[in-house]
């Protein structure tokens, strides 16, 4: 089975997208609108099947239609709904600032949203017109509905909510919160692309609304899976069908990656491999009160596949460390110099510490790098080469704290804006970037940004960033020639696979339980026979 991965655009790009559509391609936004409406029903009730609801008749949508084409996306959705036999118009409602239109004016108007609130209209879906004197009524009304469908804003907002947008969205978090604490049962929120307030330029404080679900019409928007913003679009539903395949390639700004789409890019293991042909991995970690960090690591080289792994660790970690590694090297030598040992990639920094010692050992390999040597560093080491600038040999792995240190950014903007620093770093340091978080983000020197959406909690814990940096130094040893972002990719999607193992899901777990759970699936891809 090929895996896919998914485009990813700025509302700039899906702008041009739309006008190309139209302009060459025939598709006009009435085309476009009654497509997506459509997909987006489709996608709604695939997913009350995926909840166990093959068909519930009689289920009540409230729609929040604004002024623009998303709004008339959640209008035909809604009318799909009705005609399907999922919801009856009586229990619907619809809340717009448009709610005077006729078959006179729609005519007129010559939208798709004039035409698609005329039709639900014509349906017999009751048809509220937005007050927002009346807001506390109305907030009050909506929670008695099963859904609260959001198609206020969609991705032509350049700036922060105001006006009727704004109220509207106040209102919808206010019914929300209310209901919340009032009762158990309470709306289900679903978002049209993106949950409105959410655009390029969206920053903490900033009003948005906060959905259940958004249904994310394809090329989804890059603003979706910004980490500040990643938690207000809930679960992301891909909504597909609407534009051709080869205009989304065209404009593809970034690629959404999941394990069985990243898998591919590695190479297997061939049936006739022996341990060096899988790849010989140094790992240079811990420090007294950090020796997990050193063996989680080593473990997490061994789980991706790494033929041998070489743990150097400092002589008074030996006795902590080694009974735990079985067939890994460990080795107490501060220096670590072997000339036996001919390692195909390096990973630095897992609670390494920060002396002068860490730091002209990193500078003796500088060379090896330049020649091809791929150097994973991790936490300490990459805070040793803040200064340094490489030669795409690198593959650098920094939270957005560390990644704020690195980079003199405020942590807030790298978890607000984080592609234009991604992006500038990775070019002027000529390094292959993994920002970790709750969404993570793969950066190229020549300009490849993928982003794996993670949103598990149970890898907020000590000891996770340690094992992905054994996945990324263990796949970068098999890959000829390197490829950092490759290997990034597949390693941060690994670890997301790992961690949603029906194992260890929704269960608090020591990080190498993500190691035995990585070792499975990442076997069951590399190794021969494993993949179907």
């Amino acid at each position: 089975m090929s895996g896919k991965t998914g485009a990813l655009l700025t509302a700039a790009g899906s702008k041009a997208l739309d006008g190309e559509a139209s302009a060459e391609w025939g598709l006009d936004p009435f085309a476009l609108v009654e497509a997506a409406g459509r997909a987006c029903a489709g996608a709604f009730v695939h997913a009350l099947a995926r909840a166990g609801i093959q068909k519930k008749q009689g289920l009540s949508l409230a729609v929040l239609a604004g002024k623009g084409n998303n709004a008339a996306d959640a209008l035909v959705m809604l009318r799909a709904l009705v005609l399907d036999g999922y919801a009856q118009s009586s229990a619907c409602l619809v809340v717009t600032p448009q709610a005077a239109v006729t078959a006179a004016s729609a005519a007129a108007a010559k939208t798709p949203l004039s035409g698609a609130l005329l039709a639900v209209r014509k349906m017999g879906v009751p048809v509220m017109e937005w007050n927002a004197a009346e807001a506390a009524a109305t907030a009050h009304t909506l929670t008695h509905y099963d859904v609260i469908v959001d198609g206020i804003t969609g991705t032509g907002l350049t700036g922060p909510l105001r006006d009727t947008a704004l109220e509207m969205v106040e209102m919808v978090n206010t019914a929300l919160a209310t209901a919340m604490a009032a009762t158990a049962r309470h709306p289900r929120v679903v978002s049209i692309d993106v949950p409105s307030g959410n655009f390029d330029g969206w920053q903490p404080g900033m009003p948005i609304l906060t959905a259940h679900a958004t249904l994310a019409i394809e090329p989804q928007k890059l603003c979706l899976y910004v980490p500040a913003a990643r938690l207000h679009a809930g679960a992301i539903v891909p909504v597909g069908g609407i534009f051709p395949p080869a205009l989304i390639e065209k404009r593809r700004e970034a690629e959404l990656i999941e394990w069985e789409a990243a898998s591919e890019r590695i190479p297997p293991v061939p049936a006739t491999a022996h341990k060096y042909e899988r790849g010989l991995v140094e790992i240079r970690a811990g420090s007294p009160g950090a020796a997990g960090a050193a063996r989680l690591a080593a473990l997490g080289a061994q789980a991706a596949g790494a033929g041998l792994v070489r743990l150097i660790v400092d002589p008074s970690l030996y006795p902590v460390v080694a009974p735990g590694c079985s067939g890994i090297m460990v080795v107490p030598d501060a220096s670590g110099g072997d000339g036996r040992f001919s390692p195909s990639a390096v990973l630095w920094g897992p609670g390494w510490g920060r002396g002068e010692d860490r730091m002209r050992l990193l500078e003796t390999y500088l060379p090896l790098e330049k020649s091809g040597l791929p150097l994973v560093l991790d936490a300490d080491a990459i805070a040793l080469a803040k200064d340094m600038t490489f030669n795409g040999n690198v593959l650098l792995t920094p939270h957005p704290g560390e990644f704020a240190a690195y980079t003199g950014l405020p942590k807030d903007d790298i978890l607000s804006r984080p592609l234009p620093a991604l992006r500038r770093f990775a070019a002027e340091k000529n390094a292959h970037i993994l920002l970790k978080g709750h969404v993570l983000y793969a950066a190229s020197p020549d300009g490849r940004l993928g982003v794996i959406d993670g949103m598990n909690p149970a890898l907020a814990a000590g000891g996770s960033g340690d094992v992905l940096a054994g996945f990324c130094v263990a796949v970068a040893s098999r890959q000829k020639p390197f490829d950092g972002y490759a290997c990034a990719c597949a390693a941060a999607s690994l670890l997301i696979q790992a961690a949603s193992a029906e194992s260890i899901a929704r269960t608090f777990v020591d990080p190498a339980e993500f190691v035995r759970a990585a070792a499975g699936i990442a076997g069951a891809v590399w190794l021969p026979g494993g993949a179907a």
